[in-house]
């Protein structure tokens, strides 16, 4: 049975709190929050142990799950895989990306399982497409949500945008060769909506727009490569997929056009998108890496990757808007 501690039991390390609780293979031991208000509440609720030392908690789980704001996450890490446990953390990784890269580090010298909270990675309408050849050249992404103050500490890069560029750089594949950017910052002091545009080495570009102060609330991702067209609505749990058919297409509705090189029949389809708890499910994949000693869903090189890429966007608008002024 894994033991597990939770450090952070705000709102989203409450999802987390009765997630760990469903996962049989699983033992939660307790967790660490130092607001006394929030831990009396999560305690009494989840019949849960609060411990109010962070060493006295890892010293007593096999692995930890890291719900804190962005600015512990380094610290929560560097005290975790010190004492060889396994850790899940959220996004992003680390509040900078020498701290990241120290993460990495350490985690291969501890020889310890780290997974990153990119949740969308387990999104049903992601999850729907896994066996499906995935070769965009080219991808528009929107990403939009109400205003929260949850989540402020850092940008709308690093808050939402995060998200979609984890999981265009795990489709791509591909080396960034150029971003270009702009962002404003509207009510926080970083960018609350940002505009970008990544040109990848093997030809594919994606633009992403990301905003926190929208009216209303949209999760999209668009996939276009040869002969084939990708929806996926994060928010909604729906994916289309339309393509020129083939012997696979057999459920799918069809139709025929006229093209200038002769006719072609087009393919619908809308995978079947089964109920599914992506907290959940990140969770007990994290669970079973350590069990069975195999690659986390997410790896801290993930993480890397996505805040090395996040981080040169910033430097991009920062860049921009000093030229402004």
């Amino acid at each position: 049975m894994l033991k597990v501690g939770i450090f952070g039991a705000g709102h989203l390390g409450k999802f987390h709190i009765g997630n760990w609780q469903k996962i049989k293979t699983a033992e939660l031991v307790g967790f660490y929050d130092p607001h006394d208000d929030t831990a009396t509440a999560v305690a009494n609720a989840y019949k849960l142990k609060r411990y109010e030392d962070a060493d006295a908690l890892m010293d007593a789980c096999d692995a930890v799950d890291i719900i804190a704001p962005t600015t512990l996450h380094f610290e929560l890490c560097e005290k975790a895989i010190r004492k060889s446990k396994h850790v899940f953390v959220e996004k992003p990784l680390a509040d900078t990306m020498e701290q990241a890269n120290k993460i990495v580090k350490l985690a291969k010298e501890a020889n310890v399982k780290v997974q990153v909270g990119h949740v969308e990675r387990f999104n049903p309408a992601y999850l729907a497409l896994k066996g499906y050849e995935l070769n965009p050249m080219f991808i528009e992404v929107h990403r939009l949500s109400q205003f929260n103050p949850r989540g402020t500490e850092v940008s709308v890069i690093l808050d939402l945008m995060i998200h979609d560029i984890d999981i265009i750089l795990s489709i791509v594949k591909s080396g960034v060769k150029n971003i270009s950017a702009s962002g404003v910052a509207v009510i926080t002091d970083t960018p609350d909506i940002a505009n970008v545009r990544i040109e990848f080495n093997n030809g594919c570009v994606a633009n992403l727009t990301s905003s926190r102060i929208s009216m209303k609330k949209m999760r999209k991702m668009r996939l276009f490569q040869k002969d084939a067209y990708i929806g996926i609505d994060f928010l909604e749990k729906k994916t289309e997929i339309i393509k020129l058919k083939d012997d696979n297409d057999k459920d799918a509705f069809t139709f025929d056009i006229d093209t200038p090189s002769g006719k072609k029949v087009i393919a619908i389809a809308n995978p079947e998108i089964p109920e599914a708890n992506a907290i959940l499910l990140e969770l007990e994949a994290f669970t079973q890496s350590i069990i069975q000693n195999a690659p986390t869903a997410v790896s801290e090189v993930d993480g890397l990757m996505a805040m090395d890429v996040a981080h040169h966007i910033l430097q991009k608008i920062q860049s921009a808007n000093y030229l402004v002024k």
